[in-house]
């Protein structure tokens, strides 16, 4: 019996020095991974342990770093394990061309292809950086940009009947909505474009540094523009409804006064266009690259070299996505005749009172997880 411990343990030993001498081979570094996703048919890019009817982009990603062996399999199943750490929490069906996730991990040979390998096409690593000891790529990350795809025909006034496919954007009403679009650049509370933020509640204030809308171009026959708007940080919903407010002016469902107004304590209903055009752009760590980037040691967190890259991916994935997911669901077209149902008149004391009916449906809707962009 003796003998047959003594040789179990042997045996646990040699596994262990096995294990050690995998490890010094691969030690674990911390690491940033460059990020690109079509976000249709996912529920949000962050993992819902234990939830796995709503499957999101993190459960791809971290089956494909356990399949490919940079982490553990317990480092999957409590992601603290490896630090990992998102720049930004995309909400349902939103995509990425440039998120952001740190985390510790072996740094095995000929690392991205075997990741790629284990991961649908839909979504790539496309850059691999190596980062400080201490990188957390939410709370490093100085501003986030985000684009906004949609079909012009949404700026068409309400007064107009409009074929989709027809419709072109002219010159006076781009220039109209970006004259809107500018309004919100500065500091300002956002407390009505996302929810449960009170007037009071010093989170709800952003800066936003730009925000404006391309030249038009036509994909498969409609007409689309992309809205940018890059910022330090974003709640939940917050960029989908300062378009939605947007919109609903240039269509003549509300006043233009109604932006200076909804940074006001007064309740504002402001509408939340939909969530399919959005695009996690990019993310920027201006401060990080200043202290840390010509250091000798690290390089700094820009990805000129992965662009092409990028540009490919949007091209194969995202934009695609976009264009037919319009074309067959209609999402602009069935969120436009909704606006009609807004009350952008309503006094406070009326929405209040609609509010505390409707409390504990909207208490569902999930926090923003504040300075995390979770539009």
């Amino acid at each position: 019996e003796e003998n047959g411990h003594h040789i179990k343990r042997l045996k646990r030993d040699a596994d262990e020095e096995d294990a050690e001498d995998q490890n010094k081979k691969s030690p674990k570094r911390k690491i940033v991974l460059l990020m690109a996703y079509s976000g249709k048919g996912y529920h949000g890019m962050q993992r819902n342990v234990g939830s796995s009817q709503f499957k999101t982009i993190e459960d791809d990603l971290v089956s494909a770093l356990v399949q490919s062996g940079c982490i553990p399999e317990n480092h999957g199943e409590d992601m603290k394990k490896m630090s990992f750490q998102r720049c930004a929490r995309t909400d349902k069906g939103v995509s990425a061309a440039g998120q952001i996730v740190s985390l510790k991990v072996r740094l095995i040979d000929d690392i991205l292809e075997k990741i790629n390998n284990h991961l649908p096409s839909h979504i790539r690593i496309l850059g691999l950086k190596r980062v400080t000891g201490g990188f957390n790529s939410k709370n490093k990350c100085d501003a986030r940009t985000y684009s906004y795809m949609l079909p012009t025909f949404a700026f068409a006034h309400k007064d107009h009947d409009v074929q989709e496919e027809v419709y072109r954007l002219d010159k006076e009403t781009l220039e109209k909505v970006n004259k809107l679009l500018a309004c919100y650049k500065g500091t300002h509370n956002f407390h009505n474009f996302t929810s449960q933020k009170g007037p009071r509640d010093p989170s709800a204030k952003r800066y936003i540094m730009e925000m404006y809308c391309g030249e038009p171009f036509v994909r498969g026959n409609i007409e689309f523009a992309v809205i940018k708007v890059k910022g330090q940080s974003f709640m939940m919903h917050q960029i989908r409804k300062m378009i939605g407010l947007v919109i609903a002016i240039v269509k003549g469902y509300a006043a233009e006064s109604i932006i200076e107004r909804s940074w006001g304590e007064e309740k504002v209903d402001v509408p939340k266009a939909p969530g399919l055009g959005l695009v996690l752009e990019r993310v920027h760590f201006e401060k990080y690259n200043r202290r840390f980037g010509n250091d000798g040691l690290h390089e700094p967190l820009e990805w000129t070299e992965e662009e092409e890259k990028i540009a490919v991916f949007k091209e194969q994935y995202i934009y695609p996505t976009i264009v037919n997911t319009e074309r067959e669901e209609k999402s602009m077209v069935n969120w436009l005749s909704t606006l009609s149902i807004h009350d952008f008149n309503s006094s406070a004391v009326e929405i209040q009172a609609n509010n505390k009916n409707s409390k504990n449906s909207s208490d569902l809707e999930g926090s923003d997880g504040c300075d995390d962009d979770s539009d």
